[in-house]
């Protein structure tokens, strides 16, 4: 009996000496605090419609009232039954798991209160040790003295991991059910609560068996435990949740991405969670990821073409939508805004427009004839020749001839300057080649640069974000219009409308459909059919569209007045879905160009050189672009206001 008291004594003094040992380990209590939880970054639509999260937790902090009561339910049912009797230690708990861990020989159940987990997940390491134990217990007594029951459970559901890169119960709502941690269903609720044993190994989009069968686990427990009847837990078992297809493997991240990536000029440090305000379309976003899918989907192997861009801009220069690819979860490379890529004919609008500057008009005619430069002798896709045609003709028929002669005359500086005034910011190669695209571009400068056509010829530069504030309302950044001022006369822009028209009527782009709208645009197809694009508008939206291969491989013939026009058509019915129809700007109906067919199949001209020793070279590389022999124009001091939205 003696003995045995004293052994009693003695271990009581050697668990105390360890206590105190793993104790000391510690920071003083009264310099412990709450670490800040990583700051959250909710990206909206121009609705408030939430979008995407960025930021490590993957989702905002939310209040436990906010949440239905069945939420914290199922997450106390199965981790923590006791979790409002005890006082941070669950010693039946505890008991029970010490007796199984030294059964074992090791440790293989923990026993941890919802206390206890979460000291562990806000000032611990994970490792699975006897002084972890020690040390989380006693934080969690810190934790139960200073906070109640519900700020601790509140604090454990906004930081806990739930598995897939959520932290937080609106990080995996979001995640896994694309709604929020307020609209969870029961067995949804079941489900995430039971993500919290192995969150990684029990992911419903990785494993939903084992999800499914640890949801059930959790509907018994509530059952048991009285926050559910019986019937309720049937039913829920009945009708699991099923995991949605999220954002995040959908092109809004795209968006996201780049938005993160502009964020710091804007406001620096992101020190609390904050709200950002776009100017996207969330029905029309969706629309062009479906539309650039299906398309490719269907006619991707027919063409050899595994990739493509949209961006749909309004004529103020407001991203309405932007998909950087086909597929974001294969590849996070965002095409639409840091891909460049040869515009082919695309780029001829500049050239177009450098003529009618230098006093020419649709009905000023030229030669579709052979033209050499020194040594450079560029030919149409077809290898034949029309003769005198004019400008209107050559613009919607795609003559490559032609587009060289202009820039002849006028210079490809000026093409250049040109180029640089309607927003474009890459580098441009002032050589004769530039007249058919050679020089390469991204999707959204291209997109931009034929903004002022459609608006009257006012220069724009597209833009995403129009507020960022924090979570409290305090406003950190509102865009002010910005104005870079007319780049286009008006006669000139109505002269360019009334060309670009006429390709959707009878030239490259008599595909394009969109019943009730006028509308014009550009084709482009660049050098050995790498590159296949249409930049199209109306008086409301320009659109552009890029189909192509990552690795600069040719497709099967592939134009831009096929599948890029097919794209088009979708997405823009979309984007003009209930808008008051609108004519295209300036008085473009009475330069009278022809709406008769063009004889002939007309597809979009890639560039091609002469079979003679004097063709330009051709750079190995992912574009096939020639080899450049003239001088690279940067952007200029005025075009430099728009460079800086292009990194």
């Amino acid at each position: 009996m003696v003995w045995g008291l004293t052994a009693a004594v003695w271990g009581l003094i050697i668990c105390a000496g360890v206590v105190a040992w793993y104790a000391a380990r510690l920071p003083p209590t009264h310099t412990l605090e709450v670490p800040r939880r990583p700051p959250n970054i909710a990206i909206v639509a121009a609705d408030g419609a939430e979008l995407a999260n960025r930021g490590d937790t993957g989702g905002a902090a939310v209040q436990l009232r906010s949440l239905p009561r069945h939420v914290p339910q199922a997450l106390i049912a199965i981790e923590d039954r006791r979790f409002y009797s005890h006082f941070g230690l669950d010693v039946i708990g505890l008991t029970r798991a010490v007796v199984t861990n030294i059964t074992n020989r090791g440790v293989s159940q923990g026993g941890s209160t919802l206390s206890q987990q979460l000291a562990k997940n806000l000032f611990l390491t994970p490792d699975r040790t006897m002084g972890r134990k020690i040390q989380e217990a006693i934080l969690a007594l810190w934790l139960e003295t200073n906070y109640s029951k519900d700020q601790i459970l509140e604090l454990y559901l906004n930081r806990v991991y739930f598995g897939a890169g959520a932290y937080g119960i609106e990080a995996a709502a979001r995640r896994y059910y694309d709604k929020p941690a307020t609209a969870l269903t029961l067995a949804e609720a079941a489900t995430i609560a039971g993500l919290v044993k192995a969150p990684s190994r029990l992911a419903p989009t990785r494993n939903p068996e084992a999800a499914e069968a640890r949801a059930q686990l959790v509907l018994m427990a509530m059952a048991e435990q009285g926050y559910i009847t019986e019937a309720q837990a049937k039913a829920a078992i009945a009708n699991p949740a099923e995991t949605s297809r999220t954002a995040a493997s959908g092109s809004i991240n795209y968006v996201a991405d780049w938005v993160m990536d502009l964020l710091d000029d804007y406001v620096g440090k992101v020190e609390t969670d904050l709200v950002i305000e776009t100017t996207i379309v969330a029905p029309l976003q969706q629309a062009a990821e479906a539309a650039l899918n299906e398309v490719l989907s269907r006619s991707g192997t027919r063409y050899d073409v595994r990739q493509g861009a949209v961006v749909v801009l309004d004529t103020e220069g407001a991203v309405r939508a932007l998909v950087g690819g086909r597929d974001y979860a294969q590849s996070q490379f965002n095409r639409a805004v840091a891909a460049r890529r040869q515009p082919g004919s695309a780029f001829k609008a500049f050239v177009y427009l450098s003529a009618l500057e230098r006093g020419m008009t649709p009905d000023t005619t030229r030669a579709d004839a052979p033209v050499a430069i020194a040594g450079w002798r560029p030919e149409n896709y077809t290898r034949d020749y029309r003769g005198e045609v004019t400008l209107s003709t050559a613009l919607s028929a795609s003559l490559n001839t032609v587009a060289v002669r202009l820039t002849n005359e006028v210079g490809p500086r000026s093409v250049v300057r040109t180029a640089q005034k309607l927003g474009i910011g890459s580098p441009l190669q002032a050589n004769p080649s530039i007249s058919l695209g050679t020089s390469e571009v991204t999707l959204l400068e291209l997109t931009g640069a034929y903004v002022p056509f459609a608006n009257g010829g006012n220069g724009v530069i597209p833009h995403v974000i129009t507020r960022i504030r924090t979570t409290n309302g305090r406003v950190l950044f509102r865009r002010t219009p910005v104005n870079p001022g007319r780049v286009i006369e008006p006669q000139h822009s109505a002269m360019m409308n009334a060309m670009m028209h006429e390709t959707t009527v009878s030239g490259t782009a008599r595909a394009l459909r969109l019943p009730g709208w006028i509308a014009a645009g550009k084709s482009g197809t660049s050098q050995d059919f790498r590159d296949a694009w249409f930049l199209g508008y109306t008086g409301r939206y320009v659109a552009g569209v890029w189909l192509g291969n990552d690795d600069g491989q040719p497709t099967k013939r592939l134009s831009g007045g096929s599948l890029p026009v097919e794209i088009w058509n979708r997405v823009m019915a979309e984007a003009h879905r209930g808008q008051q129809v609108v004519d295209l700007p300036g008085n473009w109906r009475s330069f009278g160009v022809p709406t008769r067919a063009l004889p002939g199949e007309i597809i979009d001209q890639p560039m091609l050189m002469s079979r003679t020793d004097q063709a330009p070279r051709r750079v190995a590389g992912r574009s096939g672009e020639p080899e450049n022999r003239g001088d690279v124009i940067r952007p200029q001091p005025g075009a430099g206001f728009f460079d800086r939205f292009f990194r």
